[in-house]
This record gives C-alpha cells, structure tokens and sequence, in this order.
C-alpha cells in the first residue's frame, strides 16, 4: 500500500476564496484508491482582491496587464492556502509530496470558434504554478482544462472523473451534486451497468443568488446565509416560467457554462428588469430556479439510472431554503443528503477533488471522463511544476 501527502487548491466561480485539502491518498497493488481528508480550510479573498478577479471575468474590460500580474498574484495567494492547511494540520511542507491546483478560471469558451482555418476552443485559468512551486518547495500540477479541450472535450466538468473512481454504488444509482456559483450533477450508474456516467453543468447555482443578495441588502451580504432572504420572499412564477425559458437549459449534454453566460451582466439585466418586485421577491425567485433547474435535469435520469439517492457538495448544502426547494421539486422517493455521508466533508469536495486529479497526472494515468466532458478519448490532464 503506497500513500501520499497531496494539498488540492480550489477556487471557484463564486470568488470567496481559496479552498485548500490536505489528503491522504493510498492505493494498493491493483490500483485501488482511496481519498482521506486530513484538513480543511479557507484562504478568504479579501474585497479589493475579489473585485480584481471579478474584473478580470469582463472580456471587454480586462487589461493584459492585470491578467499577467494576477496571474502570479493568485500563486503568492495559492501558496499561502497551501501552507495554511499543511501548518493547521500540524504537518510541515516537507511532509507534502505534491500540490494540485485548479487554479482561479476567468475565461471559458468551450464552443468552437473559427480563427485561422482553425476551430478552437479556449480556456484560462490562472494562479502560476511555478510561484506555488517555488514558495512552498513543493511539486505542483495546475492547468488541467486545456487538454482536455485539445481532444474536442469542454474541459469541464473535471470532478466527475473522481465520483466514478469513488462513489459508484452496487446496486443502486447516484446523482452528486455540486453547488458552486455554478450547479453541476454527476449521474452514477450502478456499478455494474452498461450505462455510461454523465456529467455537466446544469445552469447555475449560487452565483445569481449571491449578486441578488449583495443587491437586496445594499451590498451588507455577500450570500444568502442559510437562504433567510429566500425564505421571506415570495416566488413570482410567471416570471420564473420566463427564466426556464433560457436556451442553454434545452442544451444536451455534455454542456458547461460559467459567469459569461450567467455572471454579473445577466444577473443585473434580471434584478434591473423587475423594478416592481420586492428584494426577497426576487431573491426567493432566483434561488427556486436554481432548485427547479437542477431538479429538473436529475428527474430525468432516475428510473433509467436506478436513482435513489442524490448528494450534495459546495456551498449550496448550506442554503435551507435552497435544500428545501430542491427537495419539494424531486420525488419523495429521493433522498437528499451531503456528500458528508460518504466521507468528503461537502465544501471540501472540489479541492479533494483536484487533489486526486493531480495525482493521476503524476503518475501518468488519464484523468478526464470523456462521457462527461465531450472529449474523443482519455487523456493526461495538468502541467507540471518541478
């Protein structure tokens, strides 16, 4: 039984910080994996820092010059939340083997465009992996979207590939759900089905809430705190009929999206457009769309897949009314739980997540999920910093 010290570092769409883990991974002589959390915790970003990577996601406002000095900005930051977790742990970074970042995304644009007789699709993630390397003393891996998307895949969604290797149940089918700024679903077959696992990006998740919330409380929150403005609202179904009615939700999968279709432009044209909607009317509204979309798209799949139990990551878990609209939109049949359950503490999931992903790169075994992404084949995902 060999076992690594792997740090995952995770920062995503809804920009509160960076999630870092420190796991144990073991594996036997048939390559049998098993993940195990030692410590959790949060580099937060602070306000200014937030606002710089917000700008950052605007394409007709972000200069070449932030990018490049954010860039290696967010690795001095990615460091420090590598060195946080391993010195909460009570370990020292001699006693890491490897970090695996995914880096901060600011830009993804998974259909093709034409440019130069090419058709190319485009990714950016950014957080230098030579600064984290450097700063730490440690081997770290980073970037892992691009070459997924060099073999026709989305490069998105990555964690997928981990619920397959660890959460298949025997019998039965699974739906996990993550609930970042965007929502995406991970639909496990039992373990020895022919069906294939599918995964992607269902609409999205807490990032239209959180703009609502900052917007519905004068800017006091940053989040719906376990959705309390939700739950003193109303929703206003005329109107939430006219959100489901947004193209990407009648997209097959595979599909991906971020904050360029569902970011900050789209959630002020939807808070600008009903002046006569109170707050809490608004954020209750917004929040059973991300409910209902989800739903909606896990309904599909459970008498195919055998689903009987749906679990829930990132910080969605946390939003009651949001847990509790889910739950009113699924069959009673469904049980709906955190991925707690199975042993990966719920917001910790998608740096876990990376951790593992890295250390399948280092050992030269693929790392995506095609089934998920859209890819033509199996590949090795990450670069690597000595």
């Amino acid at each position: 039984m060999s076992q690594k010290q792997v740090v995952g570092l995770m920062s995503g769409t809804s920009l509160d910080g960076i999630d870092a883990a420190l796991v144990n991974i073991s594996e036997d002589d048939h390559q049998k994996i098993q993940v195990n959390l030692i410590q959790f915790s949060t580099l937060s970003y602070s306000e200014t820092m937030r606002a710089r990577i917000l700008a950052l996601c605007d394409p007709s406002k972000a200069r070449l010059e932030e990018i490049s000095l954010t860039n290696m900005l967010l690795g001095e930051l990615f460091a420090e939340a590598a060195k946080k977790v391993v010195t909460e742990a009570g370990l020292e970074m001699k006693d890491v083997d490897l970090i695996s970042s995914h880096g901060q995304t600011i830009f993804h644009q998974p259909e093709g465009k034409r440019v130069e007789d090419y058709t190319i699709t485009s990714t950016l993630q950014i957080g230098d992996i030579a600064v984290i390397a450097e700063r730490t003393g440690v081997i770290t891996v980073g970037d892992f979207r691009t070459r997924d998307m060099a073999v026709g895949g989305q490069g998105a969604p990555l964690v997928p590939y981990a619920d397959d290797l660890l959460f298949r149940a025997d019998t039965s089918g699974r739906i996990l759900a993550n609930i970042g700024g965007i929502a995406n679903i991970t639909v496990l077959p039992p373990a020895k089905s022919h069906e294939k696992v599918l995964a992607f990006d269902t609409g999205p998740g807490n990032m239209l809430i959180d703009a609502f919330t900052m917007w519905a409380t004068n800017g006091k929150q940053t989040y719906d705190k376990n959705g309390e403005i939700a739950a003193a609202g109303k929703v206003d179904e005329q109107w939430l009929e006219e959100l489901l009615d947004h193209e990407y939700y009648r997209l097959p999968a595979p599909k991906s999206t971020g904050r360029e279709l569902f970011g900050f432009d789209y959630a002020r044209e939807l808070w600008n457009a009903k002046a006569d909607l109170g707050p809490d009317d608004k954020v209750a509204t917004i929040t059973e769309l991300t409910a209902r979309t989800i739903a909606e798209e896990c309904k599909r799949f459970i008498d195919s897949y055998k689903i009987q139990e749906i679990f829930i990551s990132g910080g969605g878990w946390y939003n009651q009314t949001l847990r509790k609209r889910l739950q009113a939109n699924l069959p009673p049949s469904i049980k709906l739980g955190s991925t707690d359950e199975l042993g990966i503490q719920a917001d910790a999931k998608e740096a876990i997540v990376f951790a593992l992903l890295g250390y399948q790169c280092i050992n030269k075994r693929p790392n995506n999920l095609p089934s998920a992404t859209g890819a033509s084949a199996p590949v090795i995902m990450g670069k690597i910093a000595l």
